[in-house]
């Protein structure tokens, strides 16, 4: 096991935001968290990670974890400038061939130069997603890393993923909203909505009474949600599930 929460529960005021949440995370495993706007999601990776301070339960983490996190967005001064280079030397110093190496992983090579600001939304997601693997993570962390994206970028943004698990065998918790854009990229979803309403392999959740209600979906909503993958799956010329 990589990284567990047992009875997580995070409190922001009187507001209780996860309740007594437990999940685990093996090695090479993808595991997609999904659940409506509001429903604790960002809140359960930033405690996993260690920024947020549950209020009960634990975060157990395997000795020498390193973990890799892509934020949902980043807020930069626009009037700052800054390179792709010195943006991924930030807090710490790295060479140069780490940060090409990183940014060829990533699937951006040759942006070391270029101004942060003046990047696409797609490219700065690739940009935070080297930041992320200059830590050689076993584990890596998306928080909606694709939000804003057009289809075919989200895509080609899921498939940079698969091959850089394929190479590294790190596993990857992913979070979004949608289970139909992650049906055939995951190993086993989590249903989450301030607790874990249901757990398991995308087929049994999508058919799930409580994943149904939660997202208010009918029969014939989730019967489109598999012609929707389906025809996703073709686009993006391969799956997170590599076996």
């Amino acid at each position: 096991m990589l990284i567990s929460s047992q009875a997580l529960s995070v409190r922001f005021g009187r507001n209780l935001i996860l309740d007594r949440v437990s999940i685990s995370v093996f090695p090479g495993e993808v595991v997609t968290i999904v659940g409506p706007n509001g429903s604790g999601k960002s809140t359960l990776l930033k405690t996993l990670i260690g920024s947020v301070l549950p209020t009960g339960g634990q975060v157990i983490r395997a000795e020498g974890l390193k973990i890799g996190y892509v934020p949902q967005r980043l807020y930069i001064d626009e009037t700052l400038p800054m390179t792709v280079n010195r943006f991924l030397a930030l807090p710490t110093r790295r060479s140069k061939e780490a940060v090409a190496q990183a940014l060829r992983r990533a699937g951006v090579d040759g942006l070391e130069k270029q101004q942060v600001m003046s990047l696409s939304g797609g490219q700065l997601q690739r940009v935070l997603l080297a930041r992320a693997l200059l830590e050689e993570p076993s584990l890596l962390l998306l928080d909606e890393a694709t939000q804003g994206l057009d289809q075919r970028g989200t895509a080609d943004f899921y498939q940079q993923i698969d091959m850089i698990r394929q190479e590294s065998g790190c596993a990857v918790i992913m979070v979004s909203h949608d289970l139909h854009v992650v049906m055939k990229r995951t190993d086993r979803v989590v249903c989450l909505n301030g607790r874990v309403c249901c757990e398991g392999i995308p087929e049994t959740v999508s058919q799930s009474p409580e994943y149904k209600a939660l997202f208010g979906l009918d029969d014939d909503d989730v019967f489109g949600v598999y012609r929707h993958q389906n025809s996703a799956c073709n686009l993006s010329g391969g799956s997170l599930n590599a076996g």
